[in-house]
């Protein structure tokens, strides 16, 4: 069955390019709503601050070999100082992202907002593809796959006969839901792409602990050890020369 299977030309015109063309201008139609809801917030400059700390301290750990012991020693103090160091968090300071998220009204709106305009047009495709569409095969891949593939690419087809390779109308609803982010880049720009797969992450997130962060980052560079690469420099040169050479 699966070889003389042929698909007709009507599902094409009348399935698969309406269903592709439709999910393009919902997502184009999302990403200008989800910008008009977006409100301009300024940047709290506590967390921009840490945030640079968090990037210095990274940096001198990634550079620690390429300054004196000396001068690492004292940068370390600088930053990993119990008393007063840069990365050094009191335990009463901690802050809760969950409590200044909800401390914050328009970071809530905000959170919502971009939820909702993300749950409300899915919920309404996925509804008008079920009811219109459910049931039909609308194309097939040029290349063979495994069973494993059957779950994904045939949702909505009960059909254990039909070849793996051919895909319903369902499932590409969803390959075109999560397989146009490249397509949005190059309309929209690299940051401006709807990615509703990076969005249903941060669903579930309520933002970036920066005294986590601080704390993790006063451990990478407390444990850093110094070997200082300028004395053995003039060797290793020799020997990259050597080996080149030879």
């Amino acid at each position: 069955m699966a070889d003389d299977l042929v698909l007709d030309t009507a599902i094409r015109n009348w399935v698969l390019i309406p269903l592709s063309v439709v999910m393009v201008l919902i997502g184009v139609l999302r990403y200008f709503v989800s910008k008009l809801l977006r409100s301009s917030q300024t940047p709290d400059a506590k967390l921009v601050k840490e945030g640079q700390v968090m990037l210095r301290a990274r940096n001198l750990r990634a550079s620690a070999n390429f300054i004196p012991s000396k001068a690492f020693r004292a940068r370390k103090i600088y930053f990993c100082n119990e008393e007063n160091g840069l990365l050094f968090v009191p335990k009463g300071q901690a802050t809760n992202p969950q409590a200044q998220m909800f401390s914050d009204p328009n970071m809530a709106m905000d959170m919502m907002k971009k939820n909702l305009s993300m749950i409300i047009p899915q919920t309404l495709t996925f509804a008008w593809v079920n009811f219109f569409f459910s049931g039909f095969v609308a194309a097939k891949i040029p290349f063979p796959l495994t069973q494993r593939f059957r779950s994904m690419l045939q949702n909505g087809i009960d059909l254990s006969t039909v070849d793996v390779s051919y895909v319903s109308s369902r499932s590409w609803y969803f390959l075109n839901l999560f397989g146009l982010r490249g397509f949005f880049s190059l309309i929209l720009g690299e940051e401006n792409a709807v990615d509703d797969t990076q969005r249903m992450m941060q669903m579930g997130g309520f933002g970036f602990d920066p005294s986590k962060g601080l704390s993790v980052e006063k451990d990478n560079l407390d444990i850093t050890q110094h070997d200082w690469a300028l004395p053995n420099f003039e060797q290793r040169a020799e020997a990259v020369l050597t080996k080149l050479l030879s």
